[in-house]
């Protein structure tokens, strides 16, 4: 059984997300793409929009895609949401599943200081999307840690689109349609997020 975890704030999910969660599908053969909106997120240094709205919009960019499931474990936890316990927790109740996380690259760039980050070398096949820099393309984040795990490239074109981008668009009245799935364009508008971004 191959499974892997898709983690991320998602604030607001958009289309190149949603590109992402497909490659992995088809090049991974995956039986299950598991969605895990952070919590409380220890990297990150603005305050994520309520957890109900990030769910509601994981499952409106995701949700109908096969194989997809939103979990919503880290919203739960007290504390800091480390990606190494969520992967802990998915080994149990996988454990007879090849384990993938889901990386982009400017997440895998960081990688290394990650809580546990060895650890999760251990639990799971780490697979990196290429994502759009300004200083132009970066090489493949495997030659940073090649002997401790599996590190593969997902055949997937680089696509300039940025959460933080999307918030600033909304912030300044402009129109997002072409960034963000349309039902979650619609639940944004519905629900006036991101005005005071």
């Amino acid at each position: 059984m191959n499974v892997a975890m898709l983690g991320g704030a998602f604030d607001p999910p958009h289309l190149a997300h949603r590109a992402l969660a497909q490659t992995a599908i088809n090049e991974l053969a995956l039986d299950k793409l598991i969605i895990v909106p952070t919590g409380m997120a220890w990297h990150k240094v603005r305050e994520l929009s309520d957890a109900k709205h990030r769910v509601a919009m994981a499952h409106l960019g995701f949700g109908e895609i096969d194989g997809v499931c939103i979990d919503e474990r880290e919203l739960r936890r007290n504390g800091p949401s480390f990606t190494v316990d969520t992967l802990r927790e998915l080994a149990q109740e996988f454990p007879m599943a090849r384990m993938h996380l889901i990386l982009g690259e400017d997440q895998a760039r960081a990688f290394t200081g990650w809580k546990d980050w060895e650890e999760i070398l251990r639990l799971a096949i780490i697979c990196v999307a290429a994502r759009e820099v300004q200083d132009g393309p970066v090489q493949s984040p495997s030659a940073a840690y090649p002997e401790l795990g599996q590190v593969r490239m997902l055949n997937m074109p680089a696509m300039d689109i940025s959460s933080t981008r999307i918030r600033s668009l909304v912030n300044r009245g402009q129109g997002i349609d072409t960034l963000v799935f349309t039902p979650v364009a619609r639940y944004i508008a519905h629900h006036h997020l991101y005005l005071d971004a």
